[in-house]
């Protein structure tokens, strides 16, 4: 995506595909929970994963007009489990989801996710879709923080929030940042627009 203020923020992706957007990057979670279940998630097969790209690839074409999306797909274990030797998840699950999504020419992965982002691949794509949180919540905070909006994509109500918590400790200050919340309505408003022209198309 490009040009605007609105185009240089990250949109998190959680459950439902949420999606990230920083500049060029948009990055999706595969799921937010404890780091101790994502094996377990891992391990539930192709089809979850597949159904996630569905909504990732819908979401891009539809609220975002990306008519073309290209996604790129993270490991889950270190260096993408280094054919093997660090996990099996990349060969056994991740790789074989890619390759058997219908639509396999918009997915490219297992990326090793630190050198992903440290070489800023990233800009190669439309989407990243990261397997667990601290894997895109950490080059967002870094690169953005402060001006990103959390998207649900899937939904047929369109919800955006703030990328970031109520801030209690700040409370009544005088001192809190709107940003993200000035961010959060752009981007709703962005996203009924592009909902409304495919409506009448």
């Amino acid at each position: 995506m490009t040009g605007g203020a609105q185009d240089h923020q990250i949109l998190l992706g959680i459950i439902l595909a949420i999606m990230i957007e920083m500049g060029h990057l948009q990055n999706a979670l595969y799921t937010e929970s404890a780091i101790s279940t994502y094996r377990g998630i891992c391990i539930k097969g192709n089809l979850a994963i597949v159904n996630r790209h569905d909504i990732l690839i819908h979401s891009l074409m539809k609220d975002m007009k990306i008519s073309d999306p290209k996604i790129a797909v993270l490991g889950l274990n270190p260096h993408a489990g280094e054919n093997g030797i660090i996990g099996k998840e990349e060969e056994n699950i991740i790789f074989p989801a890619i390759k058997s999504y219908p639509k396999n020419n918009l997915l490219t992965g297992p990326f090793s996710p630190d050198a992903f982002f440290a070489n800023q691949l990233y800009k190669n794509y439309d989407l990243v879709l990261g397997m667990y949180h601290d894997q895109v919540l950490i080059p967002f905070k870094m690169i953005n923080f402060g001006k990103g909006v959390n998207f649900t994509a899937g939904l047929p109500i369109i919800r955006t929030s703030p990328d970031h918590g109520v801030a209690y400790d700040i409370a009544e200050k005088n001192i809190a940042d709107a940003s993200s919340m000035i961010e959060a309505f752009k981007y709703a408003k962005k996203i009924t627009a592009n909902r409304f022209k495919n409506a009448k198309s």
